[in-house]
């Protein structure tokens, strides 16, 4: 564990598995729940690293396997914290830890289920959830080759880019940017085709068109 991590705290979720409380930490910063804190964090999440990858396979690579096994089941889902870090798990870092394989969609199902379970319930919008976290709770719905689950996320991602603070109101811009290209992908295709290597999927002669274009995929 690296001497950044050791020093992190959360004090709000002392409730949790120290274990998913260290997630939080890592993945939302030393301040969380201060939305400020997490926003330092946008490289680890979207720039791609093998120091990164590295580090998360280091310090997870456990819970990760128990995440995907299920064993994180139980107490950890009965609340909203506890559902942010294990969504971070099974969503965000199944893609740090097993990057380039079919295995890093292995959580995608799991994590889905969860997400929609967690914004039926209107955790995503718990007080105890901060607004930057909320991104995590829907990622599981942009990731989904669904496009029902697709145009739920684009209307998720529309209203925390409504309801903004101003300090947060590019940053959910982008964010629902993002949502939107993801769900004109699959309305398009019905897959997302830069997964097709991954998964051993054949790609069709407009899919390779596409991918053939700089900026393709995600």
């Amino acid at each position: 564990m690296s001497e950044t991590s050791k020093n992190l705290s959360i004090p709000i979720a002392h409730a949790l598995d120290p274990r998913l409380s260290q997630v939080l930490e890592y993945w939302l910063g030393a301040e969380f729940p201060d939305n400020a804190s997490a926003l330092t964090r946008q490289q680890l999440w979207f720039t791609k690293s093998e120091t990164t990858d590295e580090e998360i396979r280091k310090l997870f690579g456990g819970l990760l396997q128990e995440a995907l096994m299920g064993k994180l089941d139980g107490e950890a889902l009965e609340q909203p914290l506890g559902m942010l870090a294990v969504l971070i798990v099974l969503d965000q870092f199944t893609r740090n830890a097993y990057r380039g394989t079919a295995k890093s969609f292995a959580g995608d199902e799991r994590a889905l289920a969860l997400a929609r379970k967690a914004i039926d319930l209107g955790w995503d919008t718990d007080e105890s959830i901060p607004t930057v976290a909320r991104i995590f709770m829907y990622l599981p719905l942009e990731h989904s080759e669904d496009l029902l689950m697709q145009e739920h996320s684009v209307v998720a991602f529309e209203q925390l880019h409504q309801e903004a603070p101003p300090e947060l109101r590019e940053f959910f811009a982008t964010t629902l940017d993002y949502a939107i290209r993801h769900r004109e992908v699959i309305a398009q295709f019905g897959r997302f085709p830069h997964r097709n290597a991954m998964l051993g999927r054949e790609s069709t002669a407009s899919e390779r068109d596409y991918l053939s274009k700089p900026g393709a995929g995600f």
